[in-house]
């Protein structure tokens, strides 16, 4: 009794911020299009789905916005393990400090930071203006509006979110692993791909879904930074919300993103059950 009491609390937030959206979600994706408010009238329809399937532009937005997230992933994970590594190695009275300098970032609104990379890289900002007075070009270089200041920004947003799952799986490896296969002829590089990778796997894989889910589903930097005809289902999801008010197929098309983003977390799941 004490522990259902205990749970009652986490239980009902679930229910109420978790379930009842996602079913509220469910109930939208089965209804049809309507004129009136809300512009759609409940009713047991799978018109929403019909119309993904039928249309490949929703099936590109999927697909473009799953790419651009695993690349980001990928990117975060390739900064976030010499920033974990370097912190885990540190002394403890400096780790604080480093790990507080690795959440500064989220100590600022989040459009404000990405209103400086856009003040950074516009055809006027401060990197074509240091680029032009030292001579190395002489027309602005288009850095902003493209895929990679695109992710650029979203490897900013989400890096923090890579780094301290990894910080904490560095933790529990213990220092005379790497020793004794740097003591036994192992280079750095061979150390690392040998001891640590193996070792903080579970953590590596943990870093990279939590970067890979939200980052899935973003809309502010692809539409401040990103090129037009970058249409990632973040982008789809805010035109058939409210620009054509069509909100089955919105909500169509969040519901299988949103199942497609629970499988990797089954796997994930799956994979921590067998260690």
């Amino acid at each position: 009794m004490r522990r259902a009491l205990l749970l009652a609390p986490a239980w009902g937030w679930l229910l109420l911020f978790v379930a009842a959206p996602a079913g509220i979600l469910v109930a939208i994706a089965l209804a049809e299009p309507d004129a009136g408010l809300p512009p759609f009238r409940l009713a047991w329809s799978a018109q929403g789905f019909g119309t993904l399937a039928a249309d490949a532009f929703y099936l590109e937005a999927v697909l473009s916005a799953l790419r651009v997230a695993a690349l980001t992933a990928m990117l975060c994970l390739l900064l976030a393990y010499p920033m974990a590594m370097a912190i885990a190695r540190a002394a403890p009275r400096r780790r604080l400090v480093l790990l507080a300098l690795v959440m500064l970032p989220f100590w600022t609104g989040f459009l404000l930071r990405v209103g400086a990379w856009i003040g950074l890289l516009r055809d006027e900002g401060w990197i074509n203006g240091v680029l032009r007075r030292l001579g190395l070009t002489e027309a602005p270089l288009p850095l902003l509006y493209t895929e990679g200041a695109m992710l650029l920004g979203m490897v900013h947003a989400y890096l923090p979110f890579a780094v301290l799952p990894l910080f904490a799986g560095l933790l529990r490896l213990d220092p005379a692993l790497v020793e004794a296969a740097e003591d036994l002829g192992a280079r750095p590089f061979t150390a690392f791909r040998t001891v640590t990778l193996p070792a903080t796997l579970p953590a590596a894989v943990a870093a990279f879904l939590l970067v890979f889910i939200p980052a899935a589903g973003e809309f502010v930097i692809p539409e401040l930074m990103g090129p037009p005809e970058a249409q990632l289902v973040g982008r789809v999801l805010w035109q058939e919300f409210f620009q054509s008010r069509d909100w089955p197929v919105a909500a169509a098309l969040a519901v299988a993103l949103l199942v497609l983003l629970i499988l990797p977390i089954r796997l994930f799941q799956r994979m921590e059950a067998r260690r």
